[in-house]
């Protein structure tokens, strides 16, 4: 919960996994808005609108989650219609690969350009776009689905049920799910975990700085497939600044950042790439709470006072 410049005033974090049962989950949500006006020592009736960043793809118009991948039993769900009869009070759904650039753009690293890509990693793979200083969302809102671009014919599976897409190679899911079996039992990466099969990216990203080959290998891995993927979008957008999230930033620039950009300037033409930026989010563990408040912001940016 916060106001127009990006102040904080209540939070709260839950886990990403939801039940299949999404009107028990989402009146679960309004229950803790109600509860976060209470602990920010506000009347529910002072606040013009609710903001959802939710995964796509999902119509932002009519505010109906179509069939995100990653949620199972969420399909066809009426979020705005079902939020907005909860809590009496406008909502507005987007998906959270354009609003995480929306909070990066007004808040965070992209602030003062023009043209911003923003690629999230975390469960899946998205790019948010603001281009000529607006947000781009394309037909249906579809636009940015670059994780479902093939990087690889007949590669990996992909959850959307392709094959060889960048989010089948970069995304925290499909990572892990290779780790689990991918893992040598004597490699760092495994003692971090506890056992190889319960080996995550944060575990290659600690046994990386600490110089473990397994990790190295799987983050050079990681970094090679998520560099194609940025080329092709410096190619097709001319984008000032591409910001990475999640694991990225994580990793930080000399295990990720800095390989990755040195091999996306070796393979773009030197006019896209002179003063392009590659960076990691400027918010850090903000960025969810901000992206949520800056859809409710641009909503009511545009209907006027």
């Amino acid at each position: 919960m916060g106001d127009e410049q990006g102040r904080l005033l209540a939070q709260r974090r839950r886990p990403s996994r939801l039940s299949q049962h999404p009107e028990r989950d989402l009146a679960a949500l309004a229950d803790e808005a109600r509860a976060l006006c209470a602990e920010a020592g506000l009347a529910f009736s002072a606040l013009r609108g609710v903001g959802v960043s939710a995964p796509g793809p999902l119509d932002p118009a009519s505010g109906v989650l179509l069939h995100p991948p990653n949620l199972p039993g969420w399909r066809e769900v009426p979020v705005r219609r079902l939020l907005g009869d909860r809590l009496g009070l406008p909502v507005h759904v987007e998906n959270d690969a354009n609003a995480a650039p929306l909070a990066e753009w007004r808040f965070g690293a992209g602030r003062g350009f023009q043209h911003v890509v923003y690629l999230t990693m975390s469960t899946g793979v998205g790019a948010g776009l603001v281009l000529g200083g607006r947000l781009y969302t394309g037909k249906q809102g579809m636009a940015g689905e670059v994780g479902h671009a093939p990087v690889e014919w007949d590669g990996e599976p992909c959850a959307c049920g392709g094959r060889g897409c960048l989010e089948a190679y970069v995304g925290g899911a499909a990572w892990t799910r290779r780790l689990a079996g991918a893992t040598p039992a004597g490699s760092r990466v495994a003692v971090l975990a506890g056992a190889p099969e319960r080996a995550r990216p944060e575990h290659v990203v600690e046994a990386a700085r600490e110089g473990d080959a397994f990790a190295l290998s799987e983050l050079g891995r990681y970094n090679d497939y998520l560099a194609r993927g940025i080329t092709t979008l410096v190619f097709a957008l001319a984008p000032e600044i591409v910001i990475l999230g999640t694991i990225p930033s994580a990793a930080g620039e000399a295990l990720c950042l800095a390989p990755v950009r040195a091999q996306v300037l070796s393979r773009v033409w030197p006019l896209l790439g002179r003063e392009l930026r590659i960076v990691a989010s400027g918010l850090g563990p903000q960025l969810p709470y901000l992206a949520g408040l800056c859809v409710a912001i641009e909503a009511a940016a545009a209907s006027g006072p």
